[in-house]
């Protein structure tokens, strides 16, 4: 049976990199698509088994696109393809109707069967989110006050909590999610009432304590 893919990514070369990968699959055939807008032309336009929708891109998120899909092809199976942690994203992409994610990282065999598993109707996860999520529920409902608030973080303050993770400024943080410095003061403003803090620093090292964030993430924190 011939699959159809189509890839959604703004980095040419992890588009064209995928799409060999998968097309040494003989009953794989690739489309691709660097932009929401033309993603959303081809859904429009054609059928596609399988797509594989870049998390984090100009103008509107991996989630938010798989929304304005569903709305074209309501069956469409949809799998999340990121080179960024997005475990804290967890329900936002279940609710959203995607199947998983597969990180670009993954070699061709787990690529491969992220692809036929979501075919099958199947969920994707990393084996890492699954050991976090049996964590939490051996733990009780004592232990997890801080999910609510880790469920409801939106993309962008998650981009946020990144940067000040990375000990940048207001001013440098504003530029990188293009918005305006005061706009950014806002966004902090319900950022700390989320995370029930005081400060920037203090955002981050709870972001980090509640698992939304990595210790990679603050390689550049002093």
């Amino acid at each position: 049976m011939k699959i159809d893919i189509l890839l959604v990514d703004d980095h040419p070369s992890v588009m064209e990199g995928t799409k060999v990968l998968l097309e040494q699959e003989k009953d794989m055939f690739v489309k691709l698509a660097n932009t929401p807008e033309r993603a959303l032309e081809l859904v429009n336009a054609e059928r596609f088994d399988v797509m594989l929708i870049d998390m984090h891109m100009p103008g509107m998120n991996g989630i938010d696109l798989a929304k304005q899909i569903l709305r074209i092809a309501p069956n469409a199976v949809m799998l999340i393809y990121t080179g960024f942690e997005v475990s804290n994203h967890f329900n936002l992409i279940i609710e959203a109707g995607l199947a998983g994610f597969v990180s670009k990282t993954s070699g061709k065999e787990q690529l491969v069967t992220a692809v036929r598993c979501a075919l099958r109707g199947e969920v994707v996860l990393p084996l890492t989110l699954v050991k976090q999520l049996r964590r939490v529920t051996a733990s009780g409902p004592e232990r997890t006050t801080g999910a609510p608030a880790a469920q409801s973080i939106t993309d962008k303050e998650y981009s946020i909590l990144k940067e000040i993770a990375r000990g940048k400024s207001n001013k440098e943080i504003a530029g990188t999610v293009i918005m305006s410095q005061r706009s950014l003061e806002y966004c902090l403003t319900n950022l700390f009432q989320k995370l029930n803090v005081k400060s920037r620093i203090e955002a981050a090292l709870k972001a980090k304590q509640m698992g939304i964030l990595s210790d990679s993430d603050f390689v550049q924190m002093s």
